[in-house]
C-alpha cells in the first residue's frame, strides 16, 4: 500500500501560486518535451518571418503544458510558506 495514491507531477510552491520544478520523472519528461517544443516553434516559425505563427505555437505550447500541470500537479493555492 502506499500513503500517497495519487502522486503529483509537480508540487506548489512553498511561495505564492502555481507550480515549483517537477518532483517525478515523468514531470521532468513534459517539461523537456515542453522545451523541445519551443525550439522546434523557434526554429520552424522564426519571430521576423512569421510572427503569428510564432507567438500561436508558444500560446499552444504553453497552454499545453498549463493544463498538464493542473491535472497531475498539486491543487494550486496561495501560500506564504507557513504551511
Amino acid at each position: 500500500m502506499t500513503d500517497n495514491p495519487k502522486p503529483y507531477w509537480f508540487p506548489a510552491k512553498r511561495y505564492g501560486w502555481g507550480w515549483g520544478p517537477p518532483c517525478a520523472w515523468q514531470g521532468w519528461v513534459v517539461l523537456l518535451a515542453y522545451a523541445l517544443v519551443l525550439i522546434a516553434t523557434s526554429i520552424l516559425f522564426p519571430p521576423a518571418g512569421n510572427p503569428l505563427a510564432f507567438y500561436a505555437g508558444l500560446v499552444i505550447a504553453t497552454a499545453a503544458l498549463l493544463l498538464v500541470c493542473w491535472l497531475k500537479g498539486e491543487p494550486p493555492r496561495w501560500r506564504s510558506g507557513g504551511e
